[in-house]
């Protein structure tokens, strides 16, 4: 008799059969072989599989006594490895002859009919689950990956999707897998609904959902899609809304989601109970305080007689954690526990702490610096090795860090150190980015047509931290070549120390009925010594040799403005000045910006003084700037700059009128040409002035469809600003405005703005410019 493990065998007498019967497993009942020594295995019926992957998963080997309780082993292990479709197990006198069907490879997995998706996105995620080429066939396997194609287009509004899937075999035992998709129309959102809402209008908790009916730009949001993920996330806005206004028992009793028989409209209805509005009766700490009752007091936000706001709650007990936290008490727990007086309305908060034991630092690892090297990132850290945690001195770890500019991502955290209960590491992850910096700038005038500017800048070279820049400039109108230098540890004490070496020549528009010459050499050091962790200030030195050529009278030439005419004749001969002066600077620097390249919280200012009280020109000239970022609704960022430049002359001297400040262009007002705004020579050409006024508001959004990736960003703006001649007053009425909007990229080769700027209140000879973009800017 003969049996195998899926039928019973025709053949009775050929051999004697000693495999096992699936109806033998499952019953319990075997036909007894008699044991017996094995001389020889062979495999027969492999095309792919090797030989010794079937003899591994074999309980028995040559020389061994085979018996009825190792053939069942043998079929059950050989059908658990996935290969094959059939096995039998026969004998031949002493030879043990395992006989196997392989299951068919994947030859190849193709799709059709997807527009919704890339291939090479759908081919990955079906690798993920092991479905791809050279793969073993198995039906399930693909069942499931046609249900989990399904899945992801319901995620994306395609309720009428239709997959047909085909299995085709083809030569040497292999299958081609191909997945027809028919995506039908999208489903969207017709109407959504809030039932139960008594204290606010439905029209004002539909603004806080992101989903909504079809819209202006819901075609490129899709906003008006339905997916779970965005519904969960909406009634987490509706409860957040109402738990921060009192209401503190608010529930979303239930959700219905309903789609129409042609799969085209869903509507959706979300039941809430609003419940009461409470008032905060007291709220009282209890708990391991350490004597600082009152410092933590002062955390809580909510006071007696307040509305109950879940998120000022929420934020008071973080607060006391971070606080707690920075006494090295890293796994502090602070629980609010309420009591609800639903008669009175009011309810009372006892926050109880318990600090835990305190926490020490035991390693700091820094990973992902790739050519940073490790001193860079951790000579900015304030958190030290075998001390205790502070989480103030860990977070403002991170942002030194970011502050770098080297890295696209910082991100730290703290685990506990495996048995123990006292000690945690500090794990820092960055994520290196390119830091040389292309600035470019270009434009459009009439005077010049098209204007290039560029340099070269590499932070961070070497990876050591230093910055090594070369600025040029080969225009017609202002040519430069500069070499700079930037060590911001020249000490280990963090005094930085910069050179700078340069040659500056500028001459007037190609359309400038007036001609001259300007040509600036010269050299600069400054030293930055820090004096808090976001402060520093600057001293500096320098010298400065600068040829002012003009023009009256020379064929081939027109007239100089009369401005330089007048410069020459002070420091020259009438038609030719050299000077020199020997500029002393002196700056102040405040940055508790969370990021240098895309803050969105924190303050930038910045003080700079310079006077130059010996050699043949005297001046000052001061400039303040300050910047600050703040968070608004939903990712939203406000940033304000502003900007107050003023010079003078020293001695009776007047102010060097290539020492002028310029407006107008990125950076100062958008929508107006290049350093454009300000006095004017009789032809019509900028000449600046000694002092200056900008000021800039943006909102700055997340891009759509970049998530959270905070260097894709775009914004509106209003600029607003001008420059005044010397002796000139102050007036409103002749500032320059525009508005816009526009994209800010933080790129490979460094910041990039695109704006278009509309001018508003324009003035007659104003040179406008809509569009305007700028490679390496910061604001």
């Amino acid at each position: 008799m003969k049996l195998q493990s899926e039928r019973l065998s025709p053949s009775l007498f050929p051999h004697r059969l000693i495999a096992i019967a699936a109806f033998a497993l499952c019953t319990g009942h075997a036909l007894a072989v008699n044991p017996f020594t094995v001389k020889d295995i062979r495999v027969e019926g492999i095309q792919r599989t090797e030989a010794g992957t079937v003899f591994s998963y074999l309980p028995v080997r040559v020389g061994e006594t085979y018996n009825d309780e190792k053939g069942a082993a043998a079929i059950k292990a050989l059908y658990a490895t996935g290969f094959f479709k059939d096995v039998r197990i026969e004998v031949e006198g002493d030879v043990l002859v395992v006989m196997v069907e392989e299951r068919p490879a994947i030859a190849a997995v193709e799709f059709s009919g997807t527009k919704e998706f890339e291939k090479d996105a759908l081919t990955k995620a079906l690798k993920d689950i092991g479905l791809g080429e050279s793969r073993i066939y198995d039906k399930a396997l693909v069942d499931r990956a046609e249900q989990e194609l399904k899945r992801q287009y319901l995620s994306r509004g395609l309720y009428g999707v239709q997959i047909t899937t085909t299995v085709t075999p083809i030569e040497r035992n292999r299958v081609n897998v191909s997945f027809a998709v028919d995506e039908g129309e999208v489903s969207r959102i017709k109407q959504i609904n809030i039932i139960g809402n008594k204290a606010f209008p439905e029209k004002e908790l539909l603004a806080l959902l992101n989903l909504r009916t079809p819209g202006w730009f819901t075609w490129y949001t899709k906003a008006d899609q339905y997916s779970k993920q965005k519904l969960t996330g909406d009634i987490e806005s509706l409860r957040s809304f109402y738990l921060n206004r009192g209401y503190l028992e608010m529930q979303v009793e239930s959700t219905q989601v309903s789609i129409t028989p042609d799969k085209k409209d869903i509507y959706i209805t979300v039941n809430i109970s609003e419940g009461e509005k409470y008032t905060v009766s007291g709220v009282k700490l209890e708990g391991e305080m350490f004597g600082r009752e009152e410092e933590l007091k002062s955390l809580v936000q909510l006071k007696s007689g307040d509305v109950y706001s879940g998120e000022k709650l929420a934020d008071s007990v973080k607060k006391i954690s971070e606080r707690l936290g920075n006494f090295g008490y890293a796994f502090a727990n602070v629980n609010a526990n309420p009591e609800i007086n639903r008669e009175k309305r009011e309810v009372n908060f006892t926050v109880l702490i318990d600090p835990g034991k305190r926490v020490y630092v035991r390693r700091i690892n820094v990973a992902g610096n790739t050519k940073t090297r490790d001193e860079v990132v951790r000579r900015e850290f304030r958190q030290f090795e075998n001390s205790w945690y502070d989480g103030e001195k860990i977070r403002l770890s991170r942002d030194r860090v970011d502050r770098l500019g080297y890295f696209r991502e910082v991100s730290i955290d703290t685990p506990e150190v495996p048995g123990t209960t006292d000690q945690v590491d500090v794990n820092m992850t960055v994520a290196e980015k390119p830091t040389g910096n292309i600035l470019l700038g270009a434009g459009f005038s009439s005077s010049e047509k098209v204007m290039l500017t560029g340099s070269i800048q590499q932070a961070n070279a070497f990876g050591s931290g230093n910055t090594l820049g070369i600025d040029v400039n080969t225009s017609r109108r202002n040519r430069t070549i500069a070499v700079s230098t930037t060590a911001p540890y020249f000490t280990d004490d963090g005094v930085s120390r910069s050179y700078e070496v340069f040659l500056r020549t500028t001459r007037p528009p190609e359309v400038n009925t007036g001609d001259y010459v300007v040509k600036t050499t010269g050299a600069n050091v400054k030293f930055g010594v820090p004096f808090s962790e976001v402060d520093t200030v600057f001293f500096g030195a320098g010298v400065e040799r600068t040829q002012v050529q003009t023009y009256t009278g020379v064929p081939g030439f027109n007239d100089s403005p009369e401005l330089y005419k007048r410069y020459v004749t002070d420091f020259g001969n009438g038609t030719d000045a050299t000077t020199t002066s020997f500029p002393l600077t002196a700056a102040w620097q405040r940055d508790s910006r969370d990021s240098a390249l895309v803050p969105t919280v924190g303050r930038y200012q910045r003080v700079n003084f310079e006077v130059a009280p010996a050699g043949s020109l005297q001046y000052y000239r001061a400039v303040y700037q300050h910047q600050y970022f703040t968070p608004l609704f939903r990712a939203v960022t406000l940033a304000l700059n502003g900007e107050i430049d003023y010079g003078r002359g020293l001695g009776g001297k007047r102010y060097p009128i290539f020492k002028n400040f310029y407006a107008g262009g990125i950076g100062s007002v958008r929508g107006y040409e290049g350093s454009s705004l300000g006095p004017r020579a009789a032809n019509g050409d900028p000449l600046g002035g000694t002092s200056r006024i900008i000021a800039n508001a943006e909102l700055q959004f997340p891009f759509p469809g970049s998530g959270n990736d905070r260097t894709l960003r775009w914004f509106t703006f209003f600029d607003a600003g001008n420059v005044y001649a010397e002796g000139a007053k102050f007036d409103v009425s002749d500032l320059r405005y525009a508005v816009g909007a526009g994209i800010s990229w933080v790129s490979p080769i460094g910041p990039l703005k695109l704006s278009y700027g509309v001018p508003i209140k324009s003035k007659a000879g104003d040179r406008k410019q809509n569009f305007q973009f700028q490679l390496g800017t910061g604001f």
